[in-house]
């Protein structure tokens, strides 16, 4: 049922939007169906206008970074879509250096960079853990600005 529901939504958006390239890719935020669910509606509320992600990951498993004008069907904790973004601008700087206005876009908790790093600090050390590699403040981020280009009807 997924995989129709995200044909069937990448239809409507190419009806509309007939100059949209062919390609996308489909995916959900984190790493449960909880906060996939809560992040993909803050997307859809338009709160959540930025993510960032381990850049060691896309490192390790030779996977292409974030492009500007790359268009995402965001999904929520059931796999299904709920919006498609566009990106707008990519930057990779370490842990340390991302900014208050990144921490405000990404649109979680209190927005405050203080509750971003928590909360990235303990997800980047999920991730990292079964690789083997520890947390550190210079760990390299990947961070991606967006814009939704459809919502879910």
């Amino acid at each position: 049922m997924g995989q129709t529901a995200i044909d069937k939504m990448w239809q409507q958006y190419r009806q509309q939007q007939p100059e949209a390239p062919d390609t996308y890719a489909a995916w959900a935020f984190g790493d449960s169906e909880e906060m996939a669910e809560a992040l993909a509606e803050l997307v859809t509320e338009g709160k959540k206008t930025a993510t960032a992600s381990n850049y060691l990951l896309y490192e390790l498993e030779n996977e292409e970074l974030p492009q500007v004008g790359q268009l995402n069907i965001i999904l929520d904790g059931k796999g299904l879509p709920q919006a498609i973004v566009k990106t707008t601008s990519v930057t990779i700087v370490p842990f340390d250096e991302v900014t208050e206005s990144h921490a405000f876009n990404e649109g979680e908790g209190d927005r405050s960079l203080g509750y971003w790093r928590e909360v990235h600090e303990a997800f980047f050390k999920r991730e990292l853990a079964p690789l083997g590699k520890d947390f550190h403040e210079k760990l390299l981020v990947v961070c991606e600005d967006f814009e939704v280009v459809y919502k879910k009807e």
